[in-house]
């Protein structure tokens, strides 16, 4: 069977540049989904995204569907035909169904059955088809029309190039007449360009100044900027999200190095990098030591005969938006940031919990209590906490909330507050996001965990739990942030007191029944899926989360050293064993003792296992208490082959009543050496 190279390219007005690169992606993989549902082979596929384009250029499709047989099995003989032979119902809606008369189904088996043979169609006649349906699946949240017509799509469309081989694909789609005339750039060659072959697709156009594929435009931004930011003596910030942005922004991708005054660096470096990424999409320059250069790059869409121009243009329009945060940050120090505590009394945090102002005390409050806990300093942390919200109500934050944190944290430094005390007002907000950064002092470890818990109680506390999908007060994040800022920094605070604590803040504002348990157990659900992250068996986190544990930290040590304890031979023998223990033990009648009677043991096995449970008790207790997880299970490992052989040869429900109830003693001690760690019984 014969194939050709496939190419198709709609034509549009620019595209949305954050979602374009989506955009190609879904347009490829709709392609290859209609290309599969239709059997039709092909080597290999690709997408091509550019601000006024989306193609898809498939080699060595194949030229027609191959011939298939459809075999169809009815409903039983004697289902199908009445006694005097009539057909039922049955027979017919399968005929019906295969689309045939009866007398053409085959009936000389035990059930009803049919087969066709389907030739193959011409690939030129489905890729149509194939590829509107691509277009229509495309992830447009709001799509528009256009002139009298009804077709929608995310853009207006302009063109519509679709080659199979050398020959145009008669068709039309979205209001666009299939041809093999694509565009030029709109101002370097702004005029139709002839598409040779689907194969010649990205040279034609790069002839004609356009750049078609995104993965290359993106590329050769990013080794353009790094070249020009080590001529200016430093490092270009390039976060991915900007450099695919910029990629979608441009056909022609030409970076050149523009200039601010030095004065504005003054102002904190996070508000010029913010306003001249998020508003003009400028790469900003860092030096050796990470501070901001007075050099930012653009990339323009043209390769001017007058550079200098463009970069005359682009200095003119960041000035004013520099001179903005300049004038912002000047008038915001003119107060002392405690001061703006007084405005935040009269904003709203929650209706039913109070203002912002509000929430400040109470974190205040709570940090004091976590630093002390820590190993922090309690006054500075309260001092951070009464602190942490002010810059909220500044006009630099007002006008780039991405600002929040940051410039309390450089006004706190103009105030003249202790280092920690500045850092934990950016710090608060920490992790601002999966695998971000965590707090650096104590002091901000504290009020971040406390801004959290703070959320947590409050919104809980009025009922306002996250359902499925919406969680507008993202308490999932702020579980995640308290974990991993207590795991990952050795933090050993009780959760439970920490809880118990803001609760007490909150007073009546919110309903205190069962609310502790609550925000607990919704805390600790988010390890379960950490721990799934991290490729640790769900048995393990199951084992652990049994005991309850209220330290997260403790919590963690635990799940390490189960998932440590597992790999070893003897796991699945001691986890089976501690199952057959429990259940003895859930079902025993009476009051089992305290301690177990050493004169009451049998010689021989039950001996061997009373005095290996003494002898790892002695060991295993002082691991247990210095949280030396790992080793404590190592030892309790040794009690295998004793557990093993008591299981073998003593009867546990003997009928002498003392000894029944000695042997549950022991079983109850040998049960409780393993509950100082985990609840193994689960792991089986």
């Amino acid at each position: 069977m014969s194939a050709h190279d496939f190419l198709v390219e709609l034509g549009t007005e620019e595209l949305p540049p954050k979602a374009l690169k989506s955009l190609g992606e879904a347009f490829l993989a709709g392609v290859e989904k209609g290309l599969k549902a239709a059997g039709l082979g092909y080597v290999k596929a690709r997408y091509y995204a550019a601000p006024r384009r989306l193609a898809v250029q498939v080699e060595a499709l194949a030229s027609q569907q191959p011939d298939r047989t459809v075999n169809l099995d009815g409903p039983p003989v004697q289902a199908a035909f009445d006694k005097d032979g009539n057909p039922t119902q049955a027979a017919l809606g399968f005929a019906k169904k295969c689309g045939v008369e009866l007398s053409q189904i085959d009936q000389s088996g035990p059930k009803l059955k049919f087969s066709q043979s389907i030739a193959g169609q011409k690939t030129v006649s489905l890729l149509p088809d194939i590829v509107a349906a691509a277009l229509n699946d495309l992830p447009i949240p709001k799509r528009m029309r256009w002139g009298a017509g009804k077709t929608e799509f995310v853009r207006p469309s302009q063109w519509l190039v679709m080659l199979f081989g050398q020959h145009v694909v008669d068709c039309e789609i979205l209001a666009q007449k299939a041809g093999r005339m694509s565009r030029g750039h709109r101002f370097h060659a702004n005029f139709e360009v002839a598409i040779e072959s689907p194969a010649s697709y990205s040279h034609d156009l790069r002839g004609a100044f356009v750049v078609a594929d995104f993965a290359k435009r993106r590329e050769q931004i990013a080794a353009r900027v790094a070249e020009l930011a080590k001529a200016e003596n430093g490092t270009a910030i390039v976060p991915p999200a900007l450099l695919d942005e910029v990629a979608a922004l441009v056909e022609w991708p030409v970076p050149l190095v523009c200039s601010f005054e030095e004065r504005f660096l003054e102002v904190p470096q996070e508000a010029l990098i913010t306003t001249m990424q998020d508003n003009q999409k400028y790469f900003c320059l860092l030096d050796a030591n990470g501070k901001l250069l007075p050099r930012f790059i653009t990339v323009a869409n043209i390769e001017s005969k007058d550079p200098a121009q463009i970069v005359s243009g682009n200095e003119k329009v960041v000035r004013p938006r520099l001179t903005d945060a300049e004038f912002f940050f000047k008038q915001d120090k003119r107060q002392p940031l405690e001061k703006r505590n007084e405005r935040l009394a009269n904003v709203v945090f929650q209706a039913q919990l109070g203002s912002v102002f509000n929430k400040a005390e109470r974190v205040s409050a709570l940090a004091g209590f976590i630093a002390e806990r820590i190993g922090g300093d309690a006054t500075r942390a309260a001092r951070a906490g009464i602190l942490s919200k002010c810059d909220l109500a500044s006009e630099m934050v007002g006008e780039f909330p991405e600002m929040q944190g940051i410039a309390g944290y450089y006004y706190a430094k103009h105030d003249g507050e202790a280092d920690d005390v500045a850092q934990a007002l950016n710090e608060q907000y920490m992790p601002r996001g999966a695998g971000a950064e965590l707090p650096q002092t104590l002091t901000g470890a504290a009020v971040a965990v406390a801004d959290k818990l703070d959320t947590l109680v409050g919104i809980f506390g009025i009922g306002m739990l996250p359902t499925g999908s919406k969680d507008p007060y993202a308490l999932r994040r702020a579980a995640l942030g308290v974990l991993r800022i207590l795991i990952e920094k050795q933090l050993d605070l009780d959760l439970g007191a920490a809880i118990a604590f803001a609760i007490d803040q909150y007073g009546d504002k919110v309903k205190t029944a069962g609310l502790a348990a609550q925000v607990q157990d919704f805390i600790f659900d988010r390890l379960r899926a950490r721990y799934e992250d991290e490729g640790v068996d769900v048995a393990v986190y199951q084992a652990v989360r049994a005991l309850n544990p209220t330290a997260p930290l403790d919590f963690d040590q635990r799940v390490q050293a189960v998932q440590a304890f597992r790999a070893r031979s003897e796991a699945e023998a001691l986890a089976a064993a501690n199952k057959r223990v429990s259940n003895l033990l859930g079902k025993f009648d009476g009051q089992i003792p305290a301690s177990v009677d050493n004169a009451l043991l049998e010689a021989g096995a039950e001996q061997t296992l009373a005095a290996a449970v003494a002898a790892a008790e002695q060991a295993v207790a002082p691991l247990a208490v210095a949280r030396r997880y790992r080793e404590a299970l190592e030892q309790l490992a040794s009690l295998r082959e004793p557990v093993d052989a008591f299981f073998e040869a003593v009867l546990v429900n003997a009928e002498d009543a003392a000894v029944r109830a000695n042997r549950y003693a022991l079983l109850a001690k040998l049960r409780g050496l393993f509950l100082g760690v985990a609840d193994i019984s689960l792991l089986g």
